[in-house]
This record gives structure tokens, sequence and C-alpha cells, in this order.
């Protein structure tokens, strides 16, 4: 039994550029609430949240950006190469994150979680958990994946991974190892029964019982066994313009989740959205001119934002095409508001805007909740 009554808490590690996110929404697909650690540790050095002055007051203020913020890029030139200082900084954002960490889970309403962590067994976070899990890949996949996810080159790649303990060292402690270096049907397959095994009663992608009143539109949540449902209807409600494959959507999903809009029982709009870092981002949305936009369009949000919540999410994201923009009415009604990456004013938020905004686009902003984690204290 691990540190959360009710919960079972799997634990996620592996090396850089083995996959361990693409897991995680992996597991987050068959109902895990899934934590970033690693992005909590960014959220607590942000200005004004709890852990800024202490690093400041550590190593000095020249490890401020321009915009006041820790340049966590020099910060990290100094303490990847300092092994004094970098103890002296997982001092300050430990216990933060592990606050963090526990304020979610007591919160969550799903009874797995998972916690993607690169340091889940060196920060003593591991024996909380009631489940080890490790991703490994092959040294190549891992630059190849580096190279071309991250933008590094090859030997700042291999830098970063032998800066980092052997895999093996991992894979020893794990309970379960995941061999992520194949297609993601291959990786999806062994998460899947992995998880059979852990949780035998659960039916993995269940079908979900909707009834619904003639001309009435619902929302589903998309599973992968619907991915050539998907890729097919993006093709047509595109017109061509964004032609997907079954596997263009299968690796999709090891980044976000897919709604489809239904009625009678007919696909008739998409939706790709993602939640990182408590922020709900949607950037796919195609809907099928047989549907009022508006209506639809609000079914679809609606959606959106209830899972949200429910995944403790503070702001919702809408990315939608420029022409778009003269319809700020519209967009009001549904409680959202036309924004600039720069007004958001939450350094997270702004992370997360610039990550996933797509060109040619237009930003709307939806708060879901007051308080926040890692706010000042």
């Amino acid at each position: 039994m691990g540190a959360w009554p009710g919960k079972y808490v799997i634990g996620l590690t592996g090396n850089i550029g083995t996959g361990k996110s693409v897991v995680r929404k992996m597991l987050e697909h068959l109902g895990a609430y899934g934590i970033d650690a690693d992005a909590l540790a960014n959220r607590a050095i942000a200005k004004g949240a709890p852990g800024f002055q202490p690093v400041v007051d550590t190593f000095g203020r020249w490890t401020l950006g321009p915009d006041g913020q820790i340049d966590r890029a020099r910060l990290g030139r100094l303490v990847f190469n300092d092994p004094e200082a970098l103890q002296q900084l997982e001092a300050i954002v430990h216990p933060l994150v592990f606050q963090a960490i526990d304020i979610l889970i007591r919160r969550s309403s799903q009874n797995v979680i998972v916690i993607e962590a690169i340091k889940l067994l060196e920060s003593g976070l591991a024996e909380q958990c009631d489940s080890i899990w490790v991703t490994y890949a092959p040294q190549e996949l891992q630059i190849s994946r580096l190279v071309q996810k991250r933008k590094m080159d090859e030997a700042a790649a291999l830098q970063r991974i032998r800066a980092q303990p052997p895999q093996e060292k991992k894979v020893s402690a794990a309970h379960i190892v995941i061999r992520n270096d194949g297609a993601f049907e291959s990786t999806w397959m062994q998460v899947v029964s992995s998880w059979n095994k852990l949780f035998p009663t659960v039916e993995v992608e269940a079908p979900e019982a909707v009834e619904a009143a003639p001309g009435e539109i619902l929302v589903q949540r998309a599973r992968p066994r619907e991915a050539d449902e998907i890729a097919m209807l993006i093709t047509h409600l595109s017109q061509g313009k964004r032609r997907m494959s079954r596997e263009d959507v299968m690796a999709a999903f090891g980044e976000k989740a897919f709604l489809l809009l239904r009625v009678a029982g007919r696909p008739m709009g998409v939706a790709g959205w993602k939640v990182e870092n408590l922020v709900a981002r949607t950037d796919d949305v195609y809907i099928d001119n047989g549907l009022t936009f508006v209506d639809a369009l609000r079914t679809l949000l609606a959606e959106v934002e209830r899972v949200s919540r429910e995944l403790q999410c503070e702001i919702s994201l809408l990315f939608l095409p420029e022409s778009f923009a003269e319809q700020e009415t519209l967009f009001r009604s549904l409680g959202y508001q036309l924004r600039t990456i720069q007004s958001l004013g939450v350094r997270a938020w702004e992370e997360a805007a610039e990550e996933s905004m797509p060109a040619d686009s237009i930003m709307l902003f939806k708060q879901l909740r007051q308080d926040r984690v890692l706010r000042p204290v």
C-alpha cells in the first residue's frame, strides 16, 4: 500500500528519449490520472512561485533572464556540471514538487495515478508508489528522438544521454519495463497488457453506453481502436488539405486525445486536445457543414471543459484559424476571450501556448479555476 489510501500510484521513469510521456499518455487513455513531475519542477521556480526566491538567493541574480524569470537553460548548465549545485537545487525543488503531487492526487477523482518523473528513483518518490514502470529504448533511437523532436545536434544529444545513469540501473528497479523501440501500436499493446495484469476487472476501451435523441449532438472520447475513423474524418472535413492515415492518428495518440462529435451514430466532427501541466489545449477542430457550427462548438467545448476540470486544469486554450478572429461575440458567448500569449500572465500558461499554438491561428482563453498549484506563498 502506497502513501495515498484508495489510490493505486504508478511511478513512471526512464532515461531521456525513451518515451516516458508517450507511455503516460497511454495510461491516461486507459483511465489513469497523469502527473508530470518535471513540469511541476519548472512551475516551482517560476517567478512568484515558492521556489523562485530561494533559487535566486542560492545561485545569484545572474540566473535571471531579461523577462525576470529564471533562465532554466542557464541554471541547467551550472547544476548539471556541478553535483553539489544540483543537490542544492533539488533540495529546494523536490519538497515543493512532492507537495504539489500530494495535492493533485488527493483531489483527483481517478483511482489510478501515474507520476512521470525523470528522477523518480533518486528523489525517493518511488518509495511512495505502488508500482514502478520504466521505459527503455536503445541509444541510437534516443539520439534520433532528441535530434528530431528537441532539435539537438547529435553531439549534444549524446552528451545528455551519457550524463544520465545507465538505463540498466532503472530497469533493474522496475516492476514493469516498456520497450518503446517500435511502432506506437507495439508500445500500446505492452501498456494494455501490463494494465490488464494490474487491473484485470477493468475492461480496457469499454464502449460507452450513449443514448441520444434524434438529431442530438453527442461527444465521445475516442480510443486508439477508432484511428481509422478519425483519419478518414479529418481527411474528409479538411477537404484533403490534411491527409491523415491510421498510422498518423496512432502516433498522435501518443501526444493527445480525440473527441468525436456524433449525430445518430454518424461521426460529424472531431477535435484533438491534450492536457499538460494543468493546461487544456484544443488545437484540432473539424466540424461537418451539416451541423450548426455554434451548437457543435458549444457541445464540444462543454465536454473539453468538463473533463479538464476533472483533471484539475487551471485554464482551457482553444486554437482556431485566423479566419475566426472577427467572431469575438461568438467566443464571448462561450466564455472565451481572444488573447495573446504575452497577455496570459502566468509563465506555465505562456509556455503551454508557445508549445501548442499552430502557425496562422488565434488563441482563445478561458479560466477554469482560480486556485493554482504552486501559486505564490
